[in-house]
């Protein structure tokens, strides 16, 4: 009888640490894409398909969910010096690829070269992806805004676009 017990112990025993799953193939499903949770300073940290930018290269995105949806643009990838690029983005659900983001520039520049399928949004990080082109992939980390000696550099810009709006 004492065996049985014991044996009857030690099957509890192990059909309780077996009930016990360390499944480590949970995937944090990230935030709904919205234009709330998108709102807010970006960062791009790596760029066609995890290349890194090029040491002293940025590019920062604001996106604005305050007066409409407005973004601004901070990069010095595409040209001589540093420039400073608003416009307006839409946000909208297509039915096969998601959430898609796209852009169009003031002063009549047109649209962005590409659209772009948001994925894997967390608070912290976001993907883009061209929907013309699956190899163009841009990770972008949230930040606390952009750093101060970046819009130093658009001092100028700001101070004539503000005085061009009164």
């Amino acid at each position: 009888m004492k065996n049985l017990l014991k044996f009857s112990f030690l099957l509890i025993l192990a059909a309780t640490f077996a009930g016990c799953d360390d499944d480590k193939s949970y995937e944090d499903p990230g935030l709904e894409v919205s234009l709330y949770n998108i709102s807010g300073t970006w960062k791009l940290e790596s760029w066609n398909n995890g290349a890194a930018l090029a040491e002293g290269s940025y590019v920062y995105i604001d996106l604005a969910y305050r007066n409409g949806k407005e973004f601004t643009i901070y990069q010095n990838l595409d040209s001589f010096g540093p420039r400073r690029i608003t416009g307006s983005y839409n946000l909208y659900t297509d039915e096969s690829l998601g959430s898609v983001i796209r852009g169009m520039y003031d002063y009549e520049n047109g649209d962005w070269t590409h659209r772009y399928i948001i994925r894997n949004l967390f608070p912290d990080r976001m993907t883009w992806i061209a929907t013309d082109n699956a190899d163009n992939v841009s990770l972008y980390v949230r930040c606390d805004g952009i750093p101060q000696e970046i819009l130093d550099q658009y001092k100028d810009q700001i101070d004539a676009e503000q005085d061009d709006e009164e």
